[in-house]
């Protein structure tokens, strides 16, 4: 893959990002029981990048995603929230991904991503209150961070599976880590 066709590629994944990120804002909570929730629906994104880019190139979309979204529409301690949360989650789904398909599949990475977004996002939430006692909210959210890494994860894996580009990504990743072994 040649340096300007990656370029574009994760300037395109970034912007899908960036629009999925302020769409999802304009929904209400889906969640009645829990505030705050949300589906977590730019991690599409987020998981096709890590099967189909370096570390290095999902951490920039992320990055760019974060910053953009901000800009766009968020305040600083939105931006706080959701850089705890997506910097956690993308450390945890890429170690979780560094298992093998053989051991974990894109919706164990997913699922992996959900939880973990939660937790730093309430660390944040903890540090702000000055009180631990935050962090008793996390059964709930983990639970929907569950349900929506399934989601997430399954819709990440069909398009990995049925989008020819994407596949053809994928492909050029798999070949790669294959060369360097």
């Amino acid at each position: 893959m040649t340096k300007n066709r990656r370029l574009v590629y994760i300037a395109l994944l970034a912007a899908q990002a960036v629009v999925i990120s302020l769409l999802e804002r304009a929904i209400p909570f889906p969640f009645a029981f829990a505030p705050g929730a949300k589906l977590g629906l730019a991690n599409i994104i987020t998981c096709i990048s890590l099967y189909t880019l370096s570390a290095k190139d999902t951490f920039m979309i992320i990055c760019i995603r974060l910053v953009l979204s901000t800009l766009l529409g968020g305040t600083i301690s939105t931006f706080m929230y959701s850089a705890a949360g997506a910097i956690l989650s993308f450390l945890g789904m890429w170690l979780v991904q560094q298992l093998g398909p053989k051991r974990v599949s894109i919706i164990g990475v997913s699922v992996t991503g959900g939880i973990l977004h939660n937790v730093g996002q309430l660390v944040i939430a903890s540090w702000i209150a000055g009180t631990w006692s935050v962090m008793l909210y996390l059964p709930v959210l983990s639970f929907i961070g569950i349900l929506s890494g399934i989601a997430v994860g399954i819709a990440a894996n069909y398009l990995l599976k049925n989008v020819q580009t994407l596949r053809m990504f994928a492909d050029a990743k798999q070949n790669q880590a294959a060369t360097q072994k």
